[in-house]
């Protein structure tokens, strides 16, 4: 299994960054996160769990790989009935089905995508129907290993900075500091928010709860 890789020289600058910060990498240690240098298929799975849960992505990503090799060619090849009946919804098929026959035609070249700028991969990856910046910067991540990425559109990594700057809104300010004061390890900060997120550290959530409406 390779995990995404990072050494104590991108921590110590974060900690020296950010005593928080410095704190959190401190109890949680070393994070061994998955990685997957196969960009196609990374790239499925990421428009796969587009606004489901986790575990539920999950359960359909594992459908997926027991019914098919994960390639163009043979996503190509599936009946839509095939994928909406292992639990894609219709218009994610489409994307996905859309992009393999765009790689076999030739129109996207998975493999220029390592010699491009993080900017670079962004502009090739969102002219496809069903990848948004959200999809891009998963895929930056977990397939090609880039070094400064921190999504604002995932609400995990939000979550985590509320939690370890006991924020109750990250507003886009707010955010905008906290990259600028991750720089350029983004993406060793944005594995550390995501344990937060997911209790490592045992804080609580400051955003407010809303009280429903008396009827």
């Amino acid at each position: 299994m390779q995990t995404f890789q990072y050494d104590n020289s991108h921590t110590d600058y974060l900690a020296s960054r950010c005593p928080k910060m410095a704190m959190a990498i401190d109890k949680i240690g070393h994070i061994n996160r998955p990685v997957n240098p196969d960009i196609f298929s990374e790239l499925i799975r990421a428009i796969i769990g587009q606004q489901i849960s986790s575990s539920a992505a999950h359960t359909v990503w594992q459908r997926l790989t027991n019914l098919t090799n994960i390639t163009p060619t043979a996503i190509a090849n599936l009946s839509a009935d095939d994928l909406q009946g292992i639990g894609i919804s219709y218009r994610k098929v489409g994307y996905i089905q859309g992009i393999a026959c765009d790689i076999l035609d030739n129109h996207l070249d998975l493999d220029s995508l390592h010699t491009m700028s993080d900017d670079e991969i962004k502009q090739v990856l969102v002219a496809f129907k069903g990848v948004g910046e959200w999809t891009a910067q998963m895929l930056m991540i977990f397939s090609l290993n880039r070094m400064d990425v921190l999504s604002q559109h995932d609400l995990a990594i939000v979550r985590g900075l509320r939690m370890l700057y006991r924020h109750r809104e990250i507003t886009p300010k707010l955010f905008a500091k906290y990259q600028r004061r991750f720089a350029p390890y983004n993406s060793v900060a944005s594995l550390y928010l995501w344990a937060i997120a997911g209790g490592a550290l045992g804080l609580t959530d400051p955003k407010p709860i809303l009280k429903k409406a008396k009827s």
